[in-house]
């Protein structure tokens, strides 16, 4: 829960869905010594893989993309000895969808698994005691090996498949097999040492901290099958196999909805962690740990129609795996700064319900409501942003390689120019209606309205930031652009810190109701002190001139709202922050009208019919689409009509386009 600055977007700390770090294959490379393969294409640089955790350097010059679902590879890996063709590559298009539509689903069930969760277990003590034990095998998996395979094992992986002449498979065999062993040592010693790391995570004492280390028992193994999913399906991706790794999340939602089902309906009695049995915890940890088993072995059937079989090997000596072990210094430092933050909060998150609790509070007011208002809040970044991002990496990428700096900058802000529409209105949606949202998703069984009303104002308070979030996320893909992952690195110990910081204050400083708020809101102020950084930071960047060589042709016609020129004698950034915050405002302020009359409906509705889902979901309808109306009535008043006009086309809303661009590069109204 720090505001990453390398765009970390987990669905969730306490549910987390599983490190998905899928990866394009390179492009063809100059084979080493050694070894046969396909010439380079000249200036073409290596494509970028996706790892799940953030802010770690894919191989040494070439930039990556975090926590974002593939696109399809511009190239057809080698075919590998002994194996059929391989089937042609499908198009970028059928595979974003198929991964989008994946996703999609595995967000959707996700929250409804949070849902049977909060019903079985509440918002408090039991809640947050299953949180943190289910957060830690991915934190740990995360924090110790996780970031070394989205870093730099993966993409070797994919480059000796293209370059070695068995087509990489002693290599992949080699890999797979170290990466196999130090899971099973991870694993091994995470469940030892299970007690300790509770403590790091979690401020609990007494039964409510036994039972913690006892559902963390049962959850710890998970880390060995998190590693197993994230290695199988980086050998289906760099095979065009994108399909699996995207849908088998979707069987470990369906395990975790069955397990909290079958709790609800054969042993929901407990109230607190006393009273829960042996049996109970063993159900639940167990349970949880299983699905991520099924969505693992769900991998293996199109491994197998793949052609894929693996063979251990322990002749690692002399094998090159010494170098990607080398190149994960900044990936590691960057995970371990992240997790330690993580940390940081889990403790205070944890500390503000037992406070809480001992002054009285009954409602949900500790880890359990800072994490499910999270998870809500970063749906738009992981569905808008992340999306719009990965389709602009690689060519910023090449433009790095050409020296065309402004072009990064140029598609950065044509990037947040595109998505203002869509993330204002999620903000502002997120702010007026919180208490719908809220409710819709978490008020069932033993979350009662007050404890609902937690996680919206805490949703509130994390949205304020969601722009700034997303933008900062955009930005330092600049970064990551021109292969530079040591400047992430620094403006992700800034931000954290800041986040880190301002929650101790709140914690510290606030009565135990409102502890958890503030932390929120120390969040979305971490997000506009890193988009200010990651801006400034990346802006000096790109203004860095160019050697003339490599300085590229003026583009013919640019619009001057996307591109800017030179200034002074000094090359452009490209960034236009100054438009592209004006643009956010004026989506902003056409946005008000719709979010003041939204908060009266949705209130009047929800209390005429009652309350509950249908109330609750009818006053979310009337409400967003009172922000909808304002929004296409007031955008093309306020200038922001060609900002608007895509998300009106994506809502199948009839919206007049925008006038054609006048000779001096600027749009009419």
């Amino acid at each position: 829960m720090t505001m990453h600055t390398t765009g970390e977007s987990p669905d969730s700390y306490a549910y987390p869905d599983p490190p998905t770090m899928a990866l394009r294959p390179i492009p063809p490379q100059q084979p080493e010594a050694g070894h046969a393969g396909a010439a380079a294409q000249p200036g073409v640089p290596p494509q970028p893989s996706v790892p799940a955790q953030p802010g770690a350097p894919v191989h040494p010059g070439v930039p990556q993309q975090p926590a974002q679902p593939p696109q399809a590879p511009a190239t057809v890996p080698s075919q590998r000895q002994g194996e059929a063709p391989a089937a042609p590559a499908p198009s970028a298009g059928r595979s974003g969808l198929i991964m989008a539509i994946g996703t999609l689903s595995s967000r959707a069930l996700g929250f409804v698994r949070s849902a049977m969760i909060v019903a079985a277990l509440g918002a408090a003590g039991l809640g947050d005691s299953f949180n943190v034990a289910n957060s830690l095998p991915n934190v740990v998996y995360m924090m110790l090996m996780g970031g070394v395979l989205a870093s730099v094992f993966v993409p070797e992986l994919v480059h000796a498949a293209q370059t070695h002449e068995d087509g990489g498979v002693a290599y992949t065999d080699r890999l797979l097999t170290l990466c196999g062993v130090i899971l099973v040592v991870l694993t091994v010693g995470a469940w030892i040492l299970a007690p300790t790391i509770v403590d790091i995570y979690s401020n609990f004492d007494g039964a409510q901290r036994d039972l913690t280390i006892a559902f963390a028992r049962y959850c710890l193994p998970q880390i060995f099958f998190y590693g197993v999913f994230t290695l199988l399906g980086q050998v289906l991706n760099s095979r065009d196999r994108f399909g699996a790794m995207m849908w088998t999340p979707v069987l470990n939602n369906v395990v975790a909805i069955a397990v909290f089902g079958i709790y609800i309906l054969v042993g929901n009695g407990a109230e607190k962690a006393e009273q829960m049995t042996a049996g109970q915890t063993m159900l639940l940890g167990l349970g949880s740990t299983l699905g991520i088993v099924v969505q693992a072995v769900g991998l293996l059937p199109s491994l197998r129609s793949s052609g894929f079989r693996w063979t251990p090997r322990f002749d690692w000596r002399g094998a090159g795996l010494t170098k990607p072990i080398r190149a994960a210094t900044w990936a590691l430092l960057l995970v371990v700064v992240t997790q330690l933050s993580f940390a940081v909060i889990s403790r205070l998150s944890t500390g503000a319900g037992v406070r809480a609790e001992d002054a009285g509070l009954t409602m949900g007011l500790g880890n359990f409501a800072y994490t499910n208002a999270y998870q809500l809040f970063v749906v738009p970044q992981g569905v808008i942003t992340i999306s719009l991002v990965t389709a602009l990496l690689p060519g910023m990428s090449r433009a790095a390689t050409r020296g065309d700096l402004t072009k990064i900058g140029s598609d950065l802000a044509g990037m947040l120019r595109s998505s203002a529409a869509m993330i204002v209105t999620a903000t502002v949606l997120f702010i007026a209606l919180a208490p719908q949202i809220a409710a819709i998703a978490y008020e069932h069984g033993k979350v009662t309205p007050a404890s609902s009303w937690v996680i919206a104002q805490a949703l509130i308070a994390f949205a304020i930031g969601l722009p700034a979030f997303c933008a900062q996320y955009a930005l330092a893909r600049g970064f990551y652009a021109m292969g530079d992952a040591k400047t992430p690195f620094w403006l992700t110990v800034v931000s954290t810190t800041v986040n880190s910081g301002l929650s101790a204050v709140a914690y510290w400083l606030l009565d135990p109701r409102w502890i958890i708020i503030g932390m929120a809101l120390a969040q979305s102020i971490a997000c506009l002190v890193g988009v200010g950084i990651t801006g400034w930071a990346l802006s000096r960047r790109l203004r860095k001139p160019v050697p003339q060589a490599a300085a590229p042709a003026a583009p013919a016609g640019p619009d001057a709202t996307m591109v800017l020129g030179l200034r002074r004698g000094k090359q452009r950034s490209g960034l236009d922050g100054g438009s592209v915050i004006a643009l956010h405002l004026a989506i902003t302020a056409a946005c008000l009208p719709g979010a003041a009359a939204a908060v009266w409906i949705a209130g009047r509705i929800t209390d005429a019919v009652g309350g509950g889902l249908v109330g609750n979901t009818v006053g979310l309808a009337a409400g967003s689409l009172a922000v909808l109306l304002s929004l296409f009535a007031l955008a093309r008043p306020f200038g922001a009509g060609a900002a608007v006009a895509p998300l009106a086309r994506k809502l199948r809303i009839p919206y007049p386009e925008p006038a054609p661009a006048t000779g001096n590069g600027k749009h009419r109204r």
